[in-house]
């Protein structure tokens, strides 16, 4: 009875009281055993927060009637149950599956959640790395949003803009400039003083604006078109590429002192067919937010084309998946989503994919599959739904010569 007083926030002075006395008191869960001796019903109350001497308890309460052995009603039990540690473990495992907007609970994806836990607090440059359609501006905004998501964030698409358009957004112009400037304009650099700007497509800028860009970086100043005062700017820069700019330093399109300025931690976000224990979460994430968009309720894909996603490369990678998704949501009218909801690359993707051999044949499904994928006996695995290692040794066992490369 201590106890459950301590727990409930009630003072030793509740021993001993009469319950009607204390139904007031006790919020909640008062009005839950007042209920039970009402009702002579059992009912309960699952994990509600309470406050603790350090932080706020999860509990679950769960009032039943007490009986006597004659039948006759005795009152009732209040059975209180510390849900803390457990409501803590589940949110640390959903935390796991996601980071922000980012979605993936593999290996790989836990190593860049760490990777941007460290980054959290720390204001430096960073470089996103990763083919397109991996999230790159997910990873920042990620960044971003755990270092203060007040400061503001600004944008910029350098491989969409012009040298002359791009220079004028980074850094201003004033009226006059050039044709066209006909008042000042405020660059993006000075939009986004005091938090992060995000210049996507580095990778594509010329000569000309990287020398610029270098200065910003080294100086933290920068003067704007037509100007020659400078101007101060506190900045966290998160650039992103999906070019390799190593191979472009190596050919003289790219700086490579801008390359190390730039390059202070790189964040590389893994392809999908990387990390492909991660397609069906993404492919369910997808679906949650594509039958609230249309207003469907589609309840998931089947199984051949679980199998398909699995195995296809997905070479436009989550932002593939995510319009593969979309486009099997608006033509999918039941419950389920089928081979024949997805886009033509996916349905012929399926159709050269060999399905289970009804004989039973395991030498020939595998001799199937691997005419199939060209001789690459990693997809021929992933098609077969077996590990690489699997399809070796299942190859040495049935006697199959590898007449093909290994790729």
């Amino acid at each position: 009875a201590r106890q459950l007083c301590a727990r409930l926030d009630l003072g030793p002075e509740a021993m001993g009281r009469d319950f009607r006395e204390l139904a007031g008191c006790g919020g909640s869960w008062g009005a839950l055993l007042l209920e039970t001796v009402k009702t002579r019903k059992p009912g309960e109350l699952l994990r509600q927060e309470h406050p603790g001497e350090d932080h706020p308890r999860v509990l679950s309460l769960y009032a039943s009637p007490l009986m006597q052995s004659q039948g006759r009603f005795a009152g009732a039990v209040l059975v209180i149950r510390d849900e803390t540690r457990l409501a803590s473990l589940e949110q640390a495992l959903q935390e796991k599956r996601s980071y922000g907007r980012i979605i993936g609970m593999s290996r790989s994806m836990q190593e860049l959640y760490g990777l941007l836990d460290n980054l959290a607090h720390v204001r430096t440059t960073v470089l996103v790395t990763g083919e397109t359609g991996t999230g790159k501006e997910l990873v920042a905004e990620a960044i971003h949003e755990r270092g203060g998501g007040s400061r503001p964030l600004v944008k910029v698409n350098c491989g969409a803009l012009s040298e002359s358009l791009l220079e004028s957004e980074l850094f201003g112009h004033v009226k006059g400039a050039f044709t066209g400037a006909v008042r000042d304009q405020v660059g993006r650099f000075q939009k986004a003083d005091g938090g992060t700007i995000f210049l996507d497509e580095i990778g594509d800028i010329s000569p000309a604006v990287q020398l610029r860009l270098l200065r910003v970086l080294q100086e933290k100043e920068f003067e704007r078109v037509g100007d020659s005062t400078p101007v101060k700017v506190d900045v966290q820069v998160v650039a992103a590429t999906n070019r390799d700019l190593r191979e472009k330093i190596r050919l003289g399109q790219f700086r490579e002192d801008l390359y190390f300025r730039l390059n202070v931690v790189e964040v590389r976000i893994p392809p999908l067919r990387e990390r492909r224990e991660d397609i069906p979460l993404l492919t369910a994430h997808f679906l949650g937010q594509l039958n609230t968009a249309f207003d469907k309720r589609i309840e998931g894909v089947s199984d051949t084309v679980r199998t398909l996603f699995l195995a296809y490369d997905w070479p436009g990678n989550v932002r593939e998946l995510k319009h593969a998704m979309e486009h099997a949501c608006v033509l999918c009218r039941g419950p389920i989503i089928t081979t024949e909801h997805l886009p033509a690359l996916l349905r012929d993707f399926g159709q050269r994919t060999p399905a289970p051999r009804p004989d039973g044949d395991e030498a020939a499904a595998i001799r199937e599959a691997i005419a199939r994928c060209g001789g690459n006996k990693a997809k021929a695995a992933r098609v077969l739904g077996i590990s690489r290692q699997t399809i070796y040794r299942k190859m040495k066992e049935l006697g199959i010569a590898d007449e093909t490369s290994v790729t």
